[in-house]
Formats: C-alpha cells, structure tokens, sequence
C-alpha cells in the first residue's frame, strides 16, 4: 500500500510524468532485463522470454490538472484543463502547483452555479497583486488537485487513481511474473489524458503482436447514475469496447477464459464514453490485437477517486497470468 500512497502523492500531470516515472524505475529496475526512459517520457521494461512473440501491457502515469492562463491584476490565476474536467466537481478544491504553492478553485458569483463553465472558475493563491502572484506561478504552469490518501476498509479514496492505479497493477505483475513464454514489455506511457502520445509512440517502437492496456472505468451501481452493468467490488472488467476501441474478439476470449479456469472474478465492460491508451496501440503500424482491463472506479476525474482493492488484487492475478502465458 506505501507504494500506491508514493504513487498518487507524485506530481505528475500530462507532460509532466517524470516524478511518477523515477518512482516506477526504482521500484522495479531488479525485476526486468531492461528499463528504459524514451525520448517522450515513456518508461519502458522488458521481462524477455524465447523471443518467439512480443506483448504490450501498458498504464498511463499522467493525471488531470489544470493550466495556468493568465493572472488578473490582483493575483487572481485562470486556468484551462489537462484533461477532463467538470466545474462543479472541481470547485472549491485545492489545487498545487510543481514548487508547492497551493490555490483553492472559486466562481465569479454573480454566474449561476447551475450555468457554471470552466471559464467561470479562478484559483485564489492568498496574494492581492499580480506582481506577487508571478512570484509564485507564471502563465504556462501546471497545478493538480490536492487529496488525501484515505482507506474504508478494501476501498481506497484519493486522486489520481486514474490512472496510478494502473501502475500499481503493472508494477505489482513486473514482481509476481515468473518467466514469461514471449517477450512482455511494461510500459508507463505518459500524456494520455490529453493525446495519447506516450502509447502511439511506444507501440510503433516496440511493434507487439498483442497489447493489454491497464485503466480505470466508470460503474452504474452509484443513486441515479448513468446505466452501465460494470459495479465496484464484482471483480477487474474485462472490456468489450469503449469510444476508441472494439477490443480483438480473441483477446477477449483469452483474458475470459484465462479469468475462469483461475476462479478469478470478473465482468464485461462497455464503456459509452471515454477511452484508454488501446485507442492508439491497436492501429499501430499493421495493428495490433488489443484488450483492456479495466479497474471499477468510481468518482473518475474528480479530486477523490475510488476503487475496490479485491477488484484491484484480480486485475494483478489476472494480468499476470496473461502475460506469462502468452505465446
């Protein structure tokens, strides 16, 4: 669990992932042939195997944020998203920055809170001049939001489970893997929640004959929520498609038959928004046979995420069972 607090506690947003990239490194170096940082940012390390067949499992280490877009005359910051962002989940939480200048998020109170845009919204860093808020932070900085790592039994609440969480469940499979039948590349890619530049790049580097991207999903068990059949606590979710990705009908097999013969819980994903780091491995280079799983997480996108740690203890058993046996 210490190693899930250091991950969600890393700065990290998009383009920024090197703070959660040297956590992954020291943490795994001893369990891999290779590691690497490439040109992007994208951690990669490779557990070889009789070099017959190559697979991709993949987890992206940025987090939502904002940007700095101007700064008022009297120490007021706008800010545009990195990410997905809703103002109303956003509002009056703390934001922070690179050097540890802290903000609250507020709105121009004359708007009606029902009509409220991101452009409605202003960060208050306790400065009453422009002058002293630049001493602080500058046009083109990056902020996330600031929480705090609570547990409620097997669940977990803090930010940046989208998608630290993924990480964790590559990093915990890197330890638990014993030798693997092909070559199974772990990689860490960066700026997903933006363009998904960190797995366009690695996947026509590494040309896999098969990928499992790790991410987080939404749930339908929450009051008058939208309907979807995946719910915390029921297991990891195997995807069937999302707004990116049909994901390979024979990966879906293989995950669910691997599911079954190893009484390992799990459920069907059809996510109707969103997508992951698979959108951009599968039309690599000549294509690339592409699932997903995915960990049941409510609160997506907001200050406090949460997931189910049984849900989280399958995803492992799962993806590394997977990634020993392929071949």
């Amino acid at each position: 669990m210490e190693i899930l607090k250091k991950l969600t506690a890393a700065f990290g947003p998009s383009g920024y992932e090197d703070e959660v990239a040297d956590i992954i490194i020291e943490e795994i170096k001893d369990f891999v042939d290779e590691v690497k940082k490439d040109r992007l940012g994208n951690v990669i390390a490779v557990k070889k195997g009789n070099g017959t067949a190559k697979i991709m499992t993949c987890a992206h280490m940025d987090q939502i944020g904002v940007m700095i877009t101007n700064v008022d005359k009297n120490g007021f910051l706008r800010f545009t998203n990195v990410g997905g962002l809703n103002p109303h989940v956003i509002l009056s939480n703390n934001v922070r920055f690179k050097n540890g200048t802290v903000g609250t998020i507020w709105y121009e109170e004359k708007k009606e809170l029902k009509d409220l845009k991101l452009s409605n919204l202003y960060i208050d860093i306790g400065v009453d001049t422009k002058e002293e808020a630049l001493k602080k932070v500058n046009v083109g900085d990056f902020g996330v939001f600031a929480s705090k790592f609570e547990t409620m039994g097997d669940r977990i609440s803090v930010g940046a489970l989208d998608d630290r969480i993924g990480c964790y469940i590559l990093m915990e499979a890197v330890k638990k893997m014993k030798k693997p039948e092909g070559d199974v590349y772990f990689v860490f890619t960066v700026q997903e929640e933006t363009f998904v530049s960190g797995a366009l790049t690695s996947a026509y580097a590494i040309e896999p004959d098969s990928a499992i991207a790790v991410d987080v999903t939404g749930t339908g068990d929450t009051p008058e929520t939208h309907n979807m059949s995946v719910k915390m606590g029921e297991g990891c979710a195997i995807k069937v498609m999302d707004k990116g990705l049909i994901c390979h009908p024979q990966m879906k097999k293989y995950l669910t038959e691997l599911a079954e013969n190893n009484k390992i819980k799990y459920q069907y994903e059809v996510l109707e928004f969103g997508a992951t780091d698979g959108m951009a491995i599968h039309t690599s280079k000549t294509g690339v046979m592409t699932g997903v799983i995915s960990i049941p997480s409510r609160y997506v996108h907001s200050p406090q995420e949460m997931v189910d740690m049984k849900d989280v203890r399958g995803a492992i058993d799962l993806l590394t069972i997977a990634l020993e046996n392929h071949k």
